[in-house]
């Protein structure tokens, strides 16, 4: 079950982020799911790194930033146009 939340949580934070780069029409459900769950972790560490504490509404928000971030590496790379 805990799985099933994981990926229904990461699918939402990704296509927010894919929303937020305005790319949301190149990627399909799948890539949102990964998005959202590699971002939060990115975002996450992020936060620890410079002190932010993460709590409630808060660590929603952090992981969409760390999901954009992600995005733009892979704008940046090339994966995305």
């Amino acid at each position: 079950m805990d799985l099933l939340i994981w990926l229904v949580i990461g699918g939402v934070i990704g296509w927010l982020a894919s929303i937020l780069m305005k790319t949301n029409a190149q990627m399909g459900m799948v890539a949102n799911v990964v998005v959202g769950i590699i971002g939060a972790a990115i975002g996450g560490w992020l936060a620890g790194v410079l002190g932010i504490g993460a709590g409630g509404v808060m660590s929603y928000i952090i992981a969409v930033v760390g999901a954009a971030i992600l995005i733009a590496i892979l704008r940046a790379v090339g994966v995305f146009k």
